[in-house]
């Protein structure tokens, strides 16, 4: 028993001395490996923040657009029930007219309490200026500045602060698609990483490395100036 488990031992060793020798590395080589190690580190962590940067920005232009079209909903309804107003004060401010060219001084009286607050300052201006004896008189209440239609002029503030938030949210994709270049460059980068793995000449390997590790520089200051969220 012994002598078989001597004689396996034996033919083991025989083997092991047959097996060719592995090539011994160069200082250099050695080196080349760490540098390609820390490159790749520093890129894959750099992706993965770009990657997180780009899907942030573009949630933030999801958000911005929504808010976008809320507020312009919102405008929208504002200046439709200002134009309605403004045509129901117009269209009573005409039957006051037609009331008074008449004569009938209580219906006249009726239609004038029935304009709106807004309407009713301007109409009273409108009478200082003796509109029906003036030449030079504005047509109507709704031609002079003490009217003022709070809907409207709300509406189109919101309609101003819409293309500000549109604005914005464009300015987000841009953001996004500069982070989405930006890991094209660094996935570039892990290209040549394993590519330069594959060349057996040191000198290749490292020419390879010079260049990925140059693109890894562009793609590091090139995060640097992004805006972060």
């Amino acid at each position: 028993m012994p002598e078989d488990l001597n004689v396996e031992i034996a033919g083991t060793l025989a083997e092991a001395s047959d097996a060719p020798a592995q090539p011994t590395r160069s200082r250099r080589e050695w080196v080349v490996e760490i540098l390609e190690a820390v490159v790749l580190a520093i890129v894959a962590i750099t992706t993965a923040w770009s990657g997180y940067q780009a899907a942030r920005w573009d949630g933030r232009q999801a958000e911005l657009y929504g808010e976008d079209a809320a507020i312009r909903i919102r405008a929208d309804q504002l200046l439709t029930l200002g134009g309605q107003q403004r045509l129901l004060d117009v269209t009573t401010f005409n039957t006051w007219i037609e009331a008074r060219s008449e004569g009938r001084t209580k219906l006249a009286a009726l239609y004038e309490r029935r304009f709106s607050a807004e309407f009713k300052i301007a109409f009273d201006a409108w009478l200082a200026t003796d509109p029906f004896s003036n030449p030079d008189a504005v047509p109507g209440p709704s031609f002079m500045p003490e009217y003022v239609n709070t809907q409207i002029e709300r509406g189109a503030e919101l309609n101003e602060l819409a293309v500000h938030v549109f604005d914005e949210g464009t300015a987000a994709r841009s953001r996004a698609d500069d982070y989405i270049r930006t890991t094209v460059v660094l996935a570039t980068v892990l290209f040549l990483l394993a590519l330069s793995q594959r060349f057996r000449i040191l000198r290749v390997r490292v020419g390879v490395l010079v260049l990925a590790g140059g693109l890894m520089l562009y793609g590091l200051l090139t995060i640097i100036t992004f805006p972060r969220l």
